[in-house]
């Protein structure tokens, strides 16, 4: 059995007919259901769309580092949440393998993969930047909220050098932001972008560790921009 199965998820289907996802990972400690329910109270309804199914995972509980060892739905483990600090690899990397079979789960379903988004919230913006620029490099793009990659990232070492297009990368970050700086996010996407990713970076004053309404209406006219209906697909 797929290892991808072991993930629960949630999802809002598309209202026509399904020719492309995104994938939208929620932060530490939170579940797909809580993040799908967070937009919901924001946008007074769904993130819903015509063509594009959107899918919430939830991360399996592990011992998280930074609530001494308790128990946790987290992407990976973390020494602490510090741009300084070395990068869990292994709890990371383990995961990275989990998603690659939801990923392989809407292709089998007939997505083609630049017909996939992948992104999320605080640590679900950083494990979705390993998952593409690591592993996935020919997804339509990658969004951040509220996340930065630790400075001495893996990513930015896989990303020296390479000749490829890269996914173009949104992302947002809130000035107020007390637990992810805002600096960590601009410093993330300005390594990034010397790197070859084409990306924004788009900072909202006032707001802390949150999503926000105007955040969440740009991040669904970019997924549009980046995955419009396919005329080829809906005849």
């Amino acid at each position: 059995m797929a290892a991808s199965c072991s993930l629960s998820r949630c999802v809002v289907s598309p209202a026509g007919k399904h020719t492309a996802s995104v994938i939208f990972l929620h932060g530490s400690g939170d579940s797909g259901q809580g993040v799908k329910s967070w937009i919901r109270e924001l946008l007074k309804k769904d993130l819903a769309f015509k063509h594009i199914k959107v899918i919430f995972p939830t991360a399996p509980a592990r011992p998280y580092t930074p609530m001494m060892g308790s128990m946790s739905n987290v992407w990976f483990d973390r020494h602490k949440i510090s741009i300084d600090s070395p990068e869990h690899l292994e709890s990371v990397d383990s995961m990275c393998n989990t998603l690659t079979d939801l990923i392989g789960e809407e292709m089998a379903s007939g997505i083609r993969k630049n017909r996939i988004l992948l992104g999320g919230f605080s640590m679900g913006g950083a494990m979705s930047m390993h998952l593409a620029y690591r592993y996935h490099k020919d997804v339509a793009g990658v969004f951040a909220l509220s996340s930065f990659l630790n400075e001495n990232s893996i990513v930015y070492k896989e990303l020296e050098g390479c000749q490829q297009s890269l996914p173009e990368l949104f992302q947002c970050h809130g000035q107020a932001d007390e637990l992810v700086f805002h600096q960590w996010g601009e410093r993330t996407n300005a390594l990034l972008k010397g790197l070859g990713v084409p990306s924004t970076f788009h900072t909202f004053p006032n707001l802390y560790h949150e999503l926000s309404l105007q955040e969440l209406e740009q991040l669904r006219s970019w997924i549009l921009q980046k995955l419009p209906e396919d005329p080829a697909e809906t005849l």
